[in-house]
């Protein structure tokens, strides 16, 4: 009894220690006063002023598009390299590969924007809104290869050996049978990815040009000069988004492994 009160305190603080400040942040966008710290009653005009701030809403749009670019070409890479890993126990070469795909994870982001910089310095790319997608891809594909890597390791090969064996060729079985079932696990790895890139302020602060101004780049350059209620609004709007996304990937996630428990079932009792 003792322990479990222990425990129950412990994540209780935990989650009060994670939550109570995004909490105080999302209470205060609706702060009638200029100060952050006053209230000064409930009002939604920061909000109207957040929407006719013109670098804010380049800054938000710029960090869509990245974010929706990179997430995408991470999660095909990314998707590639766990079925590459998984698939493929013995190539020449497989330990760097692997080693190559998972140092972005231990890696500090310091030393892999400042590597990126070099890189595209000695190349001569000149940085911009393409080389923050780069950087960004690089970021994120790990991740992508690691939520997908888990739902190869417990996938049921003798539904693909069951297509091949009725003469579907390997790329359409592919896209008929493995893809639709490891789904949920490639949206949660997009879904991961694309939460890294809005995030994400030291990689693009190395790999950034000129007209490429990220969100969190934006609000830090701000946050030094003082938290405005402006950035409160954008901060509680893009929390939102975040929450809306993870709940709708979860719903999805569920009644596709649903679908899938219950096929199975229904393939299972069809052979016997």
């Amino acid at each position: 009894m003792k322990s479990s009160r222990f425990d129950a305190t412990v994540l209780t603080l935990g989650f009060a220690f994670l939550y109570i400040p995004i909490i105080i942040l999302v209470v205060y966008s609706f702060n009638a006063s200029k100060l952050v710290t006053v209230w000064g009653g409930f009002s939604l005009q920061w909000y109207r002023t957040m929407w006719s701030n013109q670098g804010l809403m380049d800054a938000a749009w710029i960090t869509a598009r990245v974010g929706v670019i990179s997430a995408t070409i991470g999660t095909v890479l990314g998707t590639l390299a766990a079925l590459s890993l998984v698939r493929f126990t013995r190539f020449p070469g497989r330990m760097l590969f692997s080693g190559m795909i998972y140092a972005p994870l231990v890696m500090p982001e310091v030393i892999t924007g400042l590597s990126m910089l070099l890189l595209f310095v000695a190349v001569g790319i000149d940085r911009g809104f393409w080389t923050v997608i780069i950087a960004h891809t690089t970021f994120t594909m790990c991740y992508v290869a690691i939520v997908v890597q888990s739902r190869l390791l417990t996938f049921d090969r003798s539904l693909e050996e069951a297509a091949l064996d009725l003469g579907c060729p390997p790329v359409k079985t592919f896209f008929k049978i493995t893809l639709p079932l490891i789904f949920p696990a490639v949206i949660a790895g997009w879904m991961l990815a694309f939460t890294l890139s809005l995030d994400d302020l030291v990689i693009a602060s190395f790999t950034t040009g000129p007209g490429a101004t990220t969100l969190p780049i934006k609000i830090y350059s701000q946050v030094r000069l003082g938290v405005t209620p402006e950035i409160n609004a954008i901060c509680t709007i893009l929390i939102g988004l975040v929450t809306i996304g993870v709940i709708i990937t979860s719903i999805t996630t569920k009644q596709a492994e649903m679908r899938r428990i219950r096929d199975e079932h229904v393939a299972a009792r069809g052979t016997t």
